[in-house]
């Protein structure tokens, strides 16, 4: 469980990847100390598992899943992701309940300056429009982030001089993918009402079960 709150910036150090799955590895000086074998981290919003350790750098295994459902397959030794530790017990909740389960990816649509801010625009796939909500949460490459505006697909956020300098937000260009999230109340939700509104299995009473009962 994450909140959304980016705490680190790595590089990317190597990124193997084939038919199956890969590994990347990370040089990340400022969360290393922290990190030790089996650990979990979101990586861009993706929740990894730390298999290996070496000289201010960890490395994690992608399976053929992680690769087809995030941006990794997209990224490139030198670009800076996002990295964020798991919630502890205490620990003050600033974002919101982030997973790190990335649902789809996105491309970015839009970068522009607004006085010291900035407009952020992602565009995401028809079947995930359903989980944009304006004003509503969503995570994008793992940040927490507000849909300021909606529109032909398009979420739009309004991204504060804070966050641009310290998240990757800041390296984006037209056309990347990042990796999207989206609420998880809202998935419960979605889920509960399809479940409701789905046919009732059929029961296994007969014509000739209510016959022998004298109906």
């Amino acid at each position: 469980m994450f909140t959304g709150i980016i705490e680190h910036l790595g590089t990317i150090d190597s990124l193997k990847l084939h038919k199956d799955g890969g590994r990347l590895t990370i040089l990340a000086p400022t969360v290393t100390p922290h990190l030790a074998i089996a650990n979990s981290i979101a990586v861009n919003g993706c929740c990894l598992t730390v298999v290996a350790m070496e000289n201010e750098r960890f490395s994690a295994d992608l399976s053929g899943e992680t690769i087809r459902k995030t941006s990794f397959g997209e990224l490139r030794p030198g670009m800076r992701i996002n990295l964020e530790q798991p919630m502890t017990a205490g620990k003050e909740f600033g974002g919101h309940f982030v997973l790190g389960h990335v649902d789809t990816v996105g491309r970015v649509a839009r970068l522009e300056p607004e006085g010291e801010n900035w407009w952020y625009g992602v565009e995401v796939p028809e079947s995930f429009a359903r989980s944009i909500v304006p004003q509503g949460s969503i995570a994008i490459d793992g940040i927490s982030l507000t849909v300021a505006r909606w529109h032909d697909r398009i979420a739009e956020i309004a991204i504060i001089p804070f966050t641009y300098e310290h998240t990757n937000v800041r390296d984006v260009k037209i056309g990347d993918a990042v990796n999207l999230e989206g609420d998880v109340l809202g998935k419960y939700v979605e889920r509960y009402l399809e479940a409701r509104s789905a046919p009732k299995p059929a029961g296994n009473l007969t014509i000739e079960q209510l016959v022998q009962q004298g109906f």
